[in-house]
């Protein structure tokens, strides 16, 4: 009995051990890696035994197989790499560990080192030359592309230094009851100190999906500011700084402005190479190549390429302006790259350090300036996890003001690395300059400038300072004086109001507005407002829909001729918005206004109705708005938010509906209108701004109502304005207008011998404009005879302009030259003429 039962455990023991096996060999798991770094590998094919069909294809550096069959071999290939077959028995069914090892590229020739700079006939002579053609064969993609879905975070610092600071500065009386921040600084490689003076810490964390949808969200989930907290103008600022780059890419956009990338395929039309040296790059052997423009006075950088000996993936990269650097407030660049490479067509971004030095005075190294420092790194990247929808949809405490509020134990777990000494420094210096007011002070003239509101106490402004005098024909010399409520960054709600007074007519005028918000998600908000002021209408085509929208009958100091065409208004507005998805926003608009010429004697806007001398033009309407922002981003939660500068595009389309008889309106009508806008970077040739409107009133309205074509007499520069136009030369029931802008950089001048040391650059435009106007359009107008549109052929102007004018970092000043290309025979045209304006940009 005994020994029958030793028999049955015997043959269970066997089974068990026997299916065990069985199993082991149909389920596998381990990991690739390259034999050579011990990175992990994906893109592996993975074949069973001895079918001819692989398995599967590996999406990150493990794998697990699971088959129907015995396993009792593997074979692993990837391009480039050497086929490995491995045995598989029951000892190694787990945790495979498999090393493929890379072969040698054998189509490029030897190449051959040098320290110093060599001079080649031709660039196929250079080494270096061969070396870039593989990198160009091999150019790679943001690896986040390739997969279904990914996640990765990102830590972002920030860090501005007060640099070049010597002992005469610091004994400066604008530094009385100021000097221990001086305890904070640091010496410098010349002597002098750095005094850090703003730090901002950022995590986000990333997620995408490519398939089966494309979407993706970054979300800010800590903040941390020194001393700025409630200081968005300067926090903003910073951010608008910077913009993310690809080595890959032909440009690089730095400030909205491009740089050749000495990566690009057209390098070698920019840049001299010179291979210097074979290095070690985080274990990886990396051929050290040295790059240079080949003319200082173009917009290029010099540095350092990092590449793969065997892969030809870009490691590590340096790029640094030139002594020459030709951009306004800026006195260098530099960054630094590094990338991982998990397989010959992609790269995924693992650092990027850019540090600018700003300063308005002068271009020496010497001059005390601003150090900006930015360093993100990317890390945590896991791919191929599926991502709920939820992920993607846009959650109220997102916006909410705590949201991105964390302690600092939650900072020292985020963070990638710790904080140096100096950088901790920072927070306690700028938590001590909080505690004084003459520190709260200056920083308290900067927000006024940048803002242009100045703060008289808690929750009110006083503003925009910038719009306190103007003058016109019919007003004469004009005062305006304006206020807003202003509790934070984040205000769901704002009252604004301005009075105005002309000393000509000796009229008051007034306009305010109210705006509330409901919800941050969707930024569903309502509003109201009314006006009764002078304005020139006509000077846009897509206008702005706000009661206090640009008023630009005060904007005009010196003209060209008198200008009587203004127009005295009275509206009352009620709107409602709501963003239904991200940068889409749905606006809708009712208006009651009545408009009639502020100088009668020189300007007439009556009209015949129904047989009737009409002087003043009723009218009631709503207007649906549609205005998408693709790629635009913003900062703030609350009715008013920051836009950081980016080239995302702006479009319009706006349908608008008179309604006769609401509140004594006299016209039914029509009108549908686009809009088009794009600034667009063209390689180092510079950048194109691109606006185009067209729109069709389909119905009879008097001239207060129709479509007017933007003409500018002032000798000032107003965008999307045509400068050889009289104000309501061209009216249209149709029309269409092209707005085409190109800034050189500079590209042009800096061939000039003498006239290149200005460091002057040279933009060239051309504006076009086409429509048409009915008999019944002129003929319901008692001076309809006057006017008419540009439909016997495409009315044209063009020039160019000088921009960057100036002395040292100071260079703001634009001067434009206009041509009027046609319609050369009306009475009281400007054939030419000059324009003169400010361009606080880069």
């Amino acid at each position: 009995m005994m020994l029958n039962h030793y028999f049955k455990y015997s043959v269970l023991i066997l089974i068990l051990t026997f299916t065990g096996f069985l199993h082991a060999q149909n389920t596998l798991s381990g990991r690739i890696v390259d034999e050579r770094t011990n990175k992990e590998i994906s893109g592996v094919e993975i074949f069973i035994n001895d079918n001819p069909t692989s398995f599967l294809t590996t999406t990150t550096g493990n794998f697990l197989i699971k088959s129907d069959s015995t396993i009792y071999k593997l074979r692993f290939f990837k391009k480039n790499f050497a086929l490995q077959t491995t045995n598989i028995t029951s000892a190694n069914t787990n945790n495979l560990l498999i090393k493929l090892s890379q072969e040698k590229v054998s189509n490029i020739d030897e190449v051959v080192i040098n320290n110093k700079k060599t001079k080649f006939k031709n660039k196929k002579e250079n080494p270096a030359y061969r070396i870039m053609q593989e990198v160009w064969k091999r150019k790679r993609n943001n690896g986040l592309e390739k997969f279904d879905s990914y996640t990765f975070k990102e830590y972002e610092k920030i860090q501005f230094d007060a640099n070049n600071l010597d002992s005469t500065f610091m004994k400066r009386k604008v530094f009385n009851k100021l000097d221990f921040i001086f305890d904070y600084a640091d010496s410098t490689a010349n002597g002098k100190m750095a005094l850090p003076i703003f730090l901002n810490e950022s995590i986000y964390e990333n997620f995408g999906e490519n398939r089966p949808y494309k979407r993706n969200k970054k979300l800010l989930v800590a903040q941390k500011t020194s001393g700025f907290q409630d200081n968005q103008v300067i926090s903003i600022t910073a951010k608008n700084l910077y913009r993310d780059i690809n080595i890959y890419d032909n440009t690089l956009n730095y400030f909205d402005i491009g740089f050749p990338s000495p990566v690009g395929t057209d390098g070698f039309s920019t840049y001299d190479y010179n291979l210097i040296d074979t290095v070690s790059v985080r274990g990886e052997n990396a051929y050290k190549i040295h790059y240079q423009p080949r003319r200082t006075d173009v917009l290029a950088f010099q540095g350092y390429l990092y590449i793969d000996t065997d892969s030809y993936a870009i490691l590590e990269a340096t790029l640094k302006s030139t002594n020459k650097i030709n951009v306004n407030f800026i006195n260098a660049i530099s960054t630094e790259l590094e990338y991982d490479n998990p397989d010959e067509r992609t790269f995924l971004p693992k650092k990027l350090v850019t540090e600018i030095e700003m300063t308005p005075f002068s271009k020496k190294k010497s001059a005390k300036s601003i150090l900006a420092k930015r360093s993100v790194d990317y890390y945590e990247y896991n791919f191929n996890k599926p991502l709920a929808d939820s992920v993607f949809t846009r959650k109220k405490v997102e916006y909410d003001a705590d949201f991105v509020d964390k302690d600092e134990a939650y900072w020292s777990q985020a963070r990638p690395d710790s904080l140096s000494k100096e950088e901790k420094g920072v927070y306690e210096m700028l938590n001590k300059l909080q505690e004084t007011p003459k520190f709260n002070r200056i920083v308290k003239v900067y927000e006024t400038l940048a803002s242009r509101y100045y703060n008289v106490t808690k929750g009110i402004d006083l503003g925009p300072i910038t719009s306190i005098y103007g003058k016109n024909e019919v007003e004469g010399d004009r005062i305006r004086l304006g206020a807003r409520t202003y509790f934070g960054q984040n205000d769901p709600w704002r009252i604004e109001f301005y009075n105005a007074y002309g000393f000509k007519d000796k009229q008051f005028k007034y306009g305010v507005e109210g705006r509330y918000m409901f919800n941050r998600v969707n930024r569903f908000m309502i509003g109201a407002g009314t006006k009764r002021d002078i304005t020139q209408l006509g000077v846009q085509l897509t206008t702005e829909d706000g009661i206090l929208s640009r008023s630009f009958a005060s904007s005009t100091v010196f003209a060209r001729g008198e200008n009587a065409s203004l127009s005295s208004i009275n509206q009352t507005s009620f709107f409602t918005s709501i963003e239904p998805w991200k940068n889409f926003q749905l606006r809708i608009d009712g208006t009651l206004q009545s408009i009639k010429s502020a100088n009668p004697s020189g300007f007439n806007l009556m009209y015949y109705q129904d047989g009737n001398l009409r002087k003043t033009t009723n009218d009631s309407r709503v207007t649906l708005s549609l205005i998408a922002r693709p790629g635009a981003r913003f900062s703030q939660t609350g009715v008013d938010r920051y836009e950081h500068g980016t080239l995302a595009p702006t479009i319009v389309l706006k349908y608008t509906r008179g309604i006769e008889g609401l509140f004594n309106a006299d016209f039914n009508y029509n009108k549908l209108q686009f809009m088009f806008y794009k600034p667009i970077i063209l390689g180092n040739l510079g950048k194109t701004f691109l606006n185009f409107e067209a729109g069709k009133t389909f119905d009879t309205v008097p001239l207060a109502l129709q479509n007017v074509i933007p003409g500018n007499q002032s000798y000032g520069i107003v965008p999307n304005t045509f400068a050889q136009l009289n104000y309501y030369e061209f009216v249209a029931d149709t029309y269409t207008t092209l707005h085409v802008e190109h800034h050189f950089n500079g590209k042009i001048l800096s061939y000039l011998p003498l006239i290149k040391k200005l460091k002057l650059r040279e933009v060239a435009f051309i504006r076009a404009a086409y429509g048409s106007l009915s008999d019944a359009s002129k003929n319901i107008n008692v001076e309809g005879f006057r006017y008419s549109a540009p439909d016997q052929q495409i009315y044209y102007e063009y020039g160019f302009g000088i921009e960057n004018i100036g002395f040292g970092n100071i260079r703001i000043l634009r001067v434009d030259f206009n041509w009027r290309g046609n319609y050369l025979n009306r009475p009281d045209v400007s054939k030419f003429g000059i324009k003169a304006g400010f361009q606080f940009n880069f």
